[in-house]
């Protein structure tokens, strides 16, 4: 059950006692967006965050038995790995999200594997991605300590471009040391302008990061979302 539910002009904040129920609330809420969405227009577009966070919506939300088969879901960023690889998104998806009903859905990812990561970039921002059905009907975003969301690390070399919400890109190259490896992200334009945008986030060091976020100057990435997000964000957080 949610213990409380605060909203500002940005975001609606949805709290919950145990992050199993976050993981059900959350599922419920994607399952009847993409619902809706496939009776507006035949079809739906889903874009989900990888990391630790995710599993257990992930798993929740792939027993909901909906019209998988007209959902295409593709990643909010990627980690220029192998999908072998336990960095990958894209195998974090396959393990835990494509599966039971949700098997049937199709799978679109960023990464393929290329030569460089400029060749990764122009295959990631393809005709195939160009080609889906924009814009998002639902994207969950997750959120780094540092109030990075997506890929958009404060220390990115491009981080303006990445924010730009006038940007045509459909994916953006990143480089920042804080990120490891070089990444693959949706830009913001893209991800702002999705019908339902949800930010899953838990444990008390995440609660205060984002309040910091909510709070500071120079603006960090996070609050940029918010601030361009064409609805209230709706943040779900349990403990």
């Amino acid at each position: 059950m949610a213990r409380e539910q605060l909203s500002s002009a940005a975001y609606s904040w949805h709290a919950f006692a145990e992050r199993q129920d976050l993981a059900a609330a959350l599922a419920g809420h994607v399952a009847g967006r993409l619902t809706d969405a496939i009776a507006e227009r035949g079809t739906a577009l889903l874009a989900v965050s990888g990391g630790t966070t995710p599993a257990k919506f992930f798993a929740s939300l792939s027993s909901i038995p909906i019209a998988w088969n007209k959902v295409t879901v593709t990643l909010v960023d990627e980690r220029c790995v192998p999908v072998s690889s336990p960095r990958s998104n894209a195998g974090l998806v396959a393990a835990n999200l494509l599966q039971n009903a949700a098997a049937t859905a199709r799978f679109v990812p960023l990464y393929q594997e290329a030569e460089s990561i400029g060749d990764m970039w122009e295959a990631a921002d393809s005709r195939m991605l160009r080609s889906l059905p924009w814009p998002l009907d639902v994207v969950v975003l997750g959120m780094g300590t540092d109030g990075h969301t997506a890929s958009f690390f404060p220390d990115a070399d491009n981080l303006e471009k990445l924010l730009d919400p006038s940007s045509e890109r459909v994916v953006f190259p990143v480089h920042a040391a804080s990120a490891g490896e070089p990444r693959l992200t949706l830009s913001l334009a893209r991800i702002v302008r999705a019908g339902f945008l949800a930010l899953h986030i838990e444990g008390e060091d995440k609660r205060k990061a984002f309040e910091s976020a909510m709070a500071s100057q120079p603006r960090k990435p996070i609050r940029a979302v918010l601030d361009a997000a064409e609805r209230p964000v709706e943040v779900f957080w349990a403990p």
